[in-house]
């Protein structure tokens, strides 16, 4: 038994690795939306960006395909030119500088290879989990530290009318994950906004996005 659990103890650090990088577990979001959409009768749409300088990018023109995608799935028409739109849908996202978080891993102090070193880009602080426990060679009570950066990522989406200038919906979807990759996270933050759309107003909700099937 205790071999079992010395290979347990010597595996907790790289399950927890792949725990926090998201490996096969859903992209989680809290979507908050207001909204008096009007029942879907085939209204025009055009989506454009809420920040001029995403204006005419080709990112930004990827991202507003996806919204247009989901737009037409619940049974709204895209339009090529804003101005004859009924609807005008605006498009804002973002991905912040990180924060660090520092936690214990529950092991301890390795004599043999001495002070922290980088492992796999820095994410562990010491390159232990190789090989089995030894109790002469780690001691007891081996403990240890990791350190990794969360990412607070945000989309928001306005759709105002176009004939009186009317808000209809206002919403908007923030992620924390270990990627601050945009070409990761808006997708998800879009689904995650169109899950149940248009939602309920004034309402909060946890929204889970299932992995992409490998």
């Amino acid at each position: 038994m205790s071999f079992f659990r010395n290979i347990a103890m010597i595996m907790a650090p790289a399950v927890a690795f792949l725990a926090l990088a998201g490996c096969a577990t859903p992209f989680r979001a809290d979507v908050a939306r207001f909204q008096q959409m009007p029942v879907p009768q085939g209204q025009s749409f055009a989506v454009v960006a809420d920040d001029p300088q995403l204006s005419g990018g080709l990112e930004f023109a990827q991202y507003a395909d996806l919204v247009a995608a989901q737009l037409i799935q619940d049974g709204y028409v895209r339009s090529a030119d804003p101005a004859a739109a009924d609807l005008i849908v605006r498009l804002d996202y973002s991905v912040d500088d990180g924060r660090e978080k520092v936690r214990s891993t529950g092991f301890g102090y390795d004599p043999y290879w001495g002070p922290g070193r980088p492992w796999y880009g820095g994410y562990w602080r010491r390159p232990y989990i190789h090989g089995f426990y030894d109790p002469f060679l780690f001691g007891p009570g081996y403990n240890d530290i990791e350190s990794y950066t969360i990412y607070t990522s945000s989309l928001t989406m306005k759709i105002d009318r176009t004939g009186d200038n009317r808000r209809l919906f206002e919403g908007t979807a923030k992620a924390q994950s270990l990627s601050n990759k945009l070409t990761y996270l808006v997708p998800n933050l879009v689904e995650a906004m169109f899950t149940n759309f248009p939602g309920q107003s004034g309402e909060t909700v946890r929204i889970s996005v299932a992995p992409e099937k490998r």
